[in-house]
């Protein structure tokens, strides 16, 4: 600190040099000096919106989370956003114990000049911006090594890792609430209590199967499946934890007069049916699937083509018709990418046709409009909106 502190004098000739008049200003002087550690780098901003500053200050904690080649994202406990750096024209300095004009005026003894040291500044900050939590790895993990059961040789001599919660927060960018909600919509469950795993398709047909048979041969309500006897009666076929899985997955739970029922989702059920059997097809012709996948489903049942949104496409164009499998989880995770890949699958979309894999796109408040206008364009055909690609796809 070489240099002297300025006095009020000199002040007040700098104010006169500057055609400044010092009855217009507050009587206080900050003089700023930088101190011997000042430096760029050591400090990092951060601009919190209201809500993610009421969570720091309850105490709760915000995580970074990211892997060496992603695009780092901040977490609070239940939402997701993307981080971007903010360059901006002024310096911002960092002064411990800077008083501001509100505190000044509300001090009045407070004048005069005030000597404050920079401790350090910035020519930056960080953005936060509400995104979607990216959740498509983590069914991509989980799916290194789907569960085929107990009694699988596979799964005794596996050399593929399993994940906790905690593995999975680490290496998911998204929110706690966000991931173990997502478990849920992907029916993933606990094996030994501690690891997640998704079961391999052909088993949860298995397990589904034994269910909607005890069902059908109990004659039991759809509505009203006791979880007891299921229990009793698939114990000796199946670890009991994977009866109530399945159940819980197809199902709805609910007690009734002490005792544990499930109401079958009748949709789910016929789902899962249909893509048994479009799995292994290429094409399908549509009316002879239809007629096949009405005789698979449970008695009672009644299978409609607006269950497999998301799921499989008509081809309308083809003669006769046909149906395909087309999985929205398999689909790219940006929206450019998911667009680009739906446009190489068909040159042009009815909006009907392509909201089912494209709704999942949404940020909050946008509507499916929106995004196909941003990312398609619009003409008529045969007297029909149809949609196509902005770009060429290669």
């Amino acid at each position: 600190a070489a240099m002297s502190e300025r006095s009020r004098a000199e002040v007040d000739a700098t104010l006169q040099t500057a055609k400044l008049n010092p009855a217009e200003l507050l009587p206080a002087v900050h003089c700023l000096s930088f101190g011997p550690q000042a430096s760029a780098g050591e400090c990092c901003l951060l601009q919190l919106e209201p809500g993610l500053c009421a969570e720091l200050e309850a105490g709760r904690s915000l995580v970074i989370r990211g892997e060496k080649g992603e695009q780092a994202v901040l977490c609070s406990k239940d939402k997701t956003y993307d981080m971007k750096i903010a360059d901006t024209s002024n310096m911002l300095l960092f002064i411990p114990g800077c008083k501001t004009p509100e505190q000044l005026n509300a001090d009045p003894a407070s004048c005069n000049v005030i000597h404050s040291q920079i401790a350090g500044f910035s020519k930056n900050y960080w953005e936060l911006r509400r995104c979607r939590p990216k959740l498509k790895k983590l069914r991509k993990l989980l799916m290194e090594d789907p569960y085929e059961g107990p009694s699988s040789q596979e799964d005794q001599t596996s050399t593929f890792s399993k994940y906790t919660t905690e593995d999975l927060l680490s290496l998911i960018q998204a929110s706690e609430e966000e991931i173990l909600h997502h478990l849920q919509v992907i029916d993933a469950c606990k094996i030994e209590g501690r690891y997640w795993r998704v079961l391999e398709f052909s088993y949860e047909m298995k397990l589904l199967d034994h269910v909607t048979q005890l069902i059908d041969s109990e004659s039991w309500s759809l509505n009203k499946v006791p979880l007891r006897t299921c229990l009793e009666e698939l114990g000796s076929l199946e670890p009991r934890e994977m009866i109530e899985h399945i159940l819980l997955s197809y199902g709805r739970k609910y007690v009734d007069d002490g005792e544990v029922y499930f109401e079958m989702h009748e949709d789910k059920i016929c789902r899962a049916i249909a893509q048994m059997l479009l799995q292994n097809a290429v094409k399908f012709n549509l009316s002879e699937f239809q007629e096949v996948w009405q005789q698979s489903v449970p008695e009672g049942m009644t299978t409609r083509l607006d269950q497999l949104k998301g799921l499989a496409l008509v081809d309308k164009s083809s003669r006769p018709e046909t149906i395909f499998l087309l999985k929205v989880e398999d689909l790219p995770e940006d929206n450019q990418g998911r667009f680009n890949s739906l446009f190489s699958i068909r040159e042009k979309w009815t909006e009907v046709d392509i909201t089912p894999y494209i709704q999942d796109l949404c940020a909050e408040k946008q509507t499916v409009g929106a995004l196909l206008t941003k990312y398609a364009r619009s003409s008529m055909l045969n007297g029909v909106k149809v949609y196509n690609s902005r770009r060429p796809i290669s």
